[in-house]
């Protein structure tokens, strides 16, 4: 049986190794989800401790592909939460309208799931086609999928139903075509949106935005990390710019909650308050 301090140790070895050796920082990202993918990868690959999967960490560039995967969060889906989306038709549609041109960030978009249902909700608000969207995530492999816009075909009732209960009002199937197991997302969808590589643990501020999506990847972050990423959302916002939050995050209790107010507490949706510096 592994003596806890040992492996609390090599734990921080790991994550150190990681950092050290291909830039990616999880050493601030919550223990207890750290811990709890790495003894995934370990049992899967019948690997005796964490010093052992180091060990492969730093000689196989494959085998560190596969532990990112487990590190990353991609867990998504279309129009995750609907009454979120319902509530981004009814309360902030109406305050993007007032600017001419909009910049939207996605952090951490995975697979892109929930750019694309963004994408679909600005063509019905007619908003899509003076909208620069911008999907960001740190891991390539999940990126290479969203850019793809292939999604398995066994998710579509999901989607379609969440697309409904989010307030859609065209038929979702005219948003993709099926080709055998999976389906592609229609290619005028992709036509305003950017993919690119950003870390929240690392790299600095992505511009100035409109509304930002980063939903369900801050309860992966100890608070250090979540006050680092709050930070560059709030420098990365316009004056009466919009952030949105997953359900069990807030910007409340952060060092940057005074410069937020509530568009929905319910849903995690803040305005930046005009004229607020960080």
């Amino acid at each position: 049986m592994n003596d806890p301090q040992n492996e609390s140790i090599e734990l921080q070895l790991l994550l150190q190794a990681i950092y050290l050796k291909y830039g990616y920082d999880f050493r601030d990202y919550a223990k207890a989800s750290v811990k709890r993918r790495i003894l995934h990868r370990l049992k899967t690959s019948q690997l005796p401790n964490i010093s052992a999967l180091q060990h492969l960490v730093l000689n196989d560039m494959r085998f560190f592909e596969q532990l990112l995967l487990d590190l990353s969060i991609n867990v998504t889906e279309m129009f995750r939460d609907p009454d979120f989306y319902r509530t981004i038709r009814e309360k902030v549609v109406p305050l993007l309208r007032d600017f001419p041109y909009l910049k939207i960030w996605h952090a951490g978009c995975a697979t892109g799931e929930e750019v694309y249902s963004m994408a679909i909700l600005l063509k019905e608000e007619g908003l899509y086609d003076r909208t620069q969207l911008y999907a960001t995530d740190m891991n390539e492999v999940v990126l290479k999928k969203a850019r793809d816009a292939i999604f398995p075909i066994n998710r579509l009732k999901q989607y379609t139903e969440n697309y409904q209960k989010a307030g859609g009002n065209e038929a979702f199937s005219d948003y993709y075509s099926a080709h055998y197991e999976h389906v592609v997302m229609d290619k005028s969808l992709k036509e305003n949106i950017l993919f690119s590589d950003h870390n929240l643990a690392t790299d600095g501020v992505f511009g100035e935005m409109h509304l930002i999506m980063c939903r369900n990847v801050l309860i992966y972050f100890n608070r250090e990390l979540q006050n680092r990423a709050l930070g560059l959302f709030s420098d990365s916002l316009c004056d009466a710019g919009v952030l949105c939050l997953g359900s069990k995050e807030s910007v409340r209790f952060s060092e940057y909650s005074h410069q937020f107010e509530d568009i929905s507490r319910e849903e995690k949706i803040y305005l930046k308050k005009p004229g607020m510096m960080t």
